[in-house]
C-alpha cells in the first residue's frame, strides 16, 4: 500500500463500536487517525464539575493516547444546530416526523469526516456502523450487517457514491456480543461492558420538551387544534399537531371509550385524525426525494422489499415511478402507520437499492387507481 492508503480516519465517539474499530484497523496494519465530533452538549455528559469537554470526547482522547494514535476534536456545535437540529424542529413544525440520523449521516457526519480525511491525508474513512459494502458493476452498495438486531443500513441510504467508495465498516460481519468480547480480549474489559448510545444523540428527554425549549413560541405559532375522526367530525381539542406522531396511542389525553390511534396529521388545518388500529393499515404509500443507485434496477426488481421505520421488518412490495418523481409503493405484506418524514428504504435481499422520504399521503387511493398499469407484475 502507498503511504496515504495506509491512513484511515475513524469517527470516534468514545463508545464500544468505534473503539473496537480503532483497535481492529491498527492490528490490520493501518495508520489510524481519530476524530471526535462535538455536536451537542447534554448536561448528563459532563460527569465532573468544571469539566470542559463532554465524556465522549475525554473517553476518545484516552483511548487514542492508550493506542498511540493521532486524535482530533472537531467542534461542530454551531453547524450541527444550524443543520440537523433545525431540520428536526422544522419537520415537526411541518406535521412530519423526522429521522435525524438519516439526515445526519450524509449531510453532516460523513461530510465532516471527508473534510477531516482530506485534511489529515487519509485515503479511507471508517465508522462503527453495523453494515457492509458490496461492489457491483462499478457501484458500491450498502448491505445489511450480520447482526440483525444492530443493523444500521436503514440510516445510510442517502450516502453518495463518492463517500461510500472511501468508507469502511469493519464491524459489519460481527455481532455486538462478538464486538464486546473482542474488546475485552484486547484488555479493554471496562469499555466492553459499556452501555448503548441514545438513538437521538441530542435529546435526553421527550422530544416535545425539546421542541418547547428550542422553539419557545411553538404554542403561539401552532396553538390548540381539533382531534377529528375519519369523517372530519370533531372529537375534542389537542395541544397542537407538532406534539403527535402517526400511530401514537398513549398520551393523547382524550377519552373515547376505546383505544384511539393517530391516523393523520393535517398541519394546514391543525387537525389530528384519530381512529382504530385497522385504519392505520395501508395498501399503498407515496415516497419523495428518492435517492437510488439505479432506478431501472429498482423498478424491475422481482424480490423488492421496503422498511418504513428503523427496526421494522422489510415488507415485500412493488414500486412505480410517477411523473412528478415520486414513487408509488404497493405493499404485498401488511403495512401500518405510514409516517410522513420517516425513511422508506428499499432492499433486494440484504442489499440496499436506495430510499426516500415518506410523503404526505393525500389522494393516495386516487393516485393508486390511476397508476396500476405502471407496476411491473
Amino acid at each position: 500500500m502507498k503511504e496515504k492508503d495506509k491512513r484511515v480516519l475513524v469517527g470516534m465517539s468514545g463508545g464500544i463500536d468505534s473503539s473496537a474499530v480503532c483497535i481492529m484497523l491498527q492490528e490490520q496494519g493501518y495508520e489510524v487517525v481519530g476524530v471526535t465530533m462535538r455536536t451537542w452538549d447534554i448536561p448528563s455528559h459532563f460527569s465532573t464539575p468544571g469539566q470542559s469537554q463532554p465524556d465522549e470526547v475525554l473517553e476518545a482522547q484516552a483511548l487514542a493516547a492508550r493506542l498511540g494514535i493521532e486524535h482530533h476534536v472537531a467542534d461542530v456545535r454551531k453547524e450541527f444546530k444550524d443543520v440537523i437540529v433545525k431540520y428536526f424542529i422544522d419537520e415537526y413544525m411541518s406535521g412530519r416526523t423526522p429521522n435525524p440520523c438519516v439526515m445526519c449521516n450524509p449531510l453532516f457526519k460523513e461530510r465532516i469526516l471527508c473534510e477531516w480525511a482530506d485534511r489529515t491525508d487519509c485515503a479511507w474513512i471508517a465508522t462503527g456502523h453495523y453494515c457492509q459494502l458490496k461492489d457491483i458493476n462499478g457501484a458500491r452498495y450498502i448491505v445489511t450487517g450480520d447482526d440483525s438486531t444492530k443493523d444500521q443500513s436503514y440510516f445510510l441510504w442517502k450516502l453518495p457514491q463518492d463517500i461510500l467508495k472511501r468508507m469502511m465498516f469493519p464491524l459489519g460481519g460481527m455481532t455486538k456480543t462478538e464486538v464486546r468480547a473482542y474488546l475485552a480480549s484486547k484488555g479493554f474489559e471496562a469499555k466492553a461492558k459499556g452501555g448503548e448510545s441514545m438513538e437521538i444523540c441530542f435529546i435526553d428527554k421527550d422530544y416535545r420538551e425539546f421542541l418547547k425549549e428550542h422553539c419557545p413560541d411553538i404554542d403561539e405559532r401552532i396553538g390548540a387544534g381539533w382531534f377529528v375522526d375519519s369523517k372530519g367530525l370533531k372529537l375534542g381539542q389537542h395541544k397542537g399537531f407538532a406534539y403527535y406522531t402517526i400511530g401514537q396511542r398513549k398520551g393523547l389525553e382524550i377519552a373515547l371509550g376505546k383505544p384511539a390511534y393517530v391516523l393523520k396529521i393535517n398541519p394546514a388545518k391543525n387537525t389530528v385524525m384519530l381512529g382504530d388500529a385497522d385504519q392505520l393499515k395501508a395498501e399503498y404509500m407515496l415516497v419523495e426525494q428518492v435517492n437510488v443507485i439505479c432506478m431501472e434496477e429498482l423498478l424491475r426488481c422481482k424480490e423488492l422489499s421496503v422498511r418504513i421505520r428503523y427496526r421494522s421488518r422489510p415488507i415485500p412490495c412493488q414500486v412505480a415511478l410517477l411523473d412528478n418523481g415520486q414513487l408509488l409503493v404497493k405493499f404485498e405484506g401488511e403495512a401500518s402507520a405510514i409516517t410522513p418524514g420517516q425513511s422508506a428504504v428499499f432492499y433486494e435481499g440484504n442489499r440496499v437499492l436506495g430510499g426516500g422520504f415518506i410523503a404526505f399521503q393525500q389522494a393516495i387511493k386516487k393516485i393508486a387507481a390511476e397508476n396500476q398499469e405502471k407496476f411491473n407484475r
